[in-house]
């Protein structure tokens, strides 16, 4: 019978006088602990860290300073479950905008790179620098398809066909590496 009637004192509130309040709120320089808003543009509280339904009491080192707003949005909730606070949400943004930056870094690299290889296979198999926009985008593709060593070999293969209309020797270059890629 003692420990129901324990549980049922654990969860009573009883209040704080007035001079443990004002101490709290001194000694977290009149700031609310949660978001830094202080007075005169919000009502202070006392929030407890650990909250009176799990057995908080009313002990200065368990009492915060918070806004009415930050309090009454905590409830009865433990400071374990709080989100992340600015600070850290914040770090994780920048770390994460890193990652992205990192990444796009390597895409647009490697992009560099295919479009480098399609023109090194373009030149062996046209011997030009310049070449339909659509052509390029299919010779970009062969290579990230099948690699530039492929697309180089079939290139050699259909430019030494001799094919004298260059539609005909791409199609035939194309055939290559279709071939080349179903295998």
């Amino acid at each position: 019978m003692t420990d129901v009637h324990i549980s049922k004192q654990r969860g009573r509130r009883k209040g704080l006088s007035p001079k443990t309040r004002f101490d709290v709120f001194k000694r977290d320089g009149f700031v609310c602990q949660y978001c830094g808003s202080h007075p005169p543009t919000v009502i202070l509280h006392c929030d407890h860290v650990a909250p009176v339904k799990e057995g908080g009491t009313n002990d200065p080192s368990n009492l915060v300073t918070a806004c009415e707003h930050c309090n009454q949005g905590k409830a009865a909730v433990p400071l374990s479950v709080i989100p992340e606070s600015m600070a850290d949400r914040a770090k994780r943004v920048q770390e994460a905008e890193a990652q992205i930056r990192g990444y796009n870094a390597i895409l647009t690299a490697q992009n560099e790179r295919v479009l480098d290889n399609a023109w090194d296979v373009i030149r062996e198999l046209f011997g030009v620098e310049e070449i339909r926009k659509d052509w390029l985008t299919s010779v970009k593709r062969f290579v990230e398809l099948i690699g530039l060593h492929e697309c180089l070999k079939a290139a050699e293969i259909a430019a030494a066909r001799n094919i004298r209309r260059d539609d005909q020797t791409f199609r035939y270059f194309c055939g290559i590496c279709w071939a080349k890629a179903r295998t």
